[in-house]
């Protein structure tokens, strides 16, 4: 049986994953770093390097655990979308929500006919067995 996944969701998926990426090394170094000069908050994107490989190979376990992730990033996001007194800081903290919830949902979408292709098959070698 042969499932076929959507490149466009694999790429859109990548490529907020290297948007999100980008933007916290620019936050935290240039942009609106909590420190003059930046600050060592900009090693958050130290996880995000993890998944990177994977998911640009649309590898299907890397991009379920990753999606799982990137939550982290959502929710940093929003604390500091609502919390922090910079303006600027506060519209990275947007930025940061949106390339999260980008990549979790191409993730996810990219996934699901795999995982519905996988529960078919379990169901018919259930069937055979039982």
């Amino acid at each position: 049986m042969t499932t076929q996944l959507n490149p466009v969701l694999r790429h859109g998926a990548s490529a907020s994953l290297i948007a999100l990426i980008v933007l916290c090394l620019l936050w935290e170094l240039k942009i609106a770093p909590l420190r003059p000069g930046g600050s060592l908050l900009a090693l958050k994107v130290l996880p995000l390097l993890l998944p990177l490989r994977g998911v640009l190979k649309g590898h299907l376990y890397t991009l379920q655990w990753a999606a799982m992730l990137i939550l982290l990033y959502f929710m940093e996001g929003v604390v500091r979308a609502w919390s922090d007194p910079s303006p600027l800081s506060a519209w990275m903290g947007g930025l940061e929500i949106f390339f999260s919830l980008i990549f979790y949902l191409c993730a996810i979408f990219y996934l699901k006919p795999a995982k519905k292709a996988a529960k078919q098959v379990a169901a018919q070698r259930k069937a055979r067995e039982g």
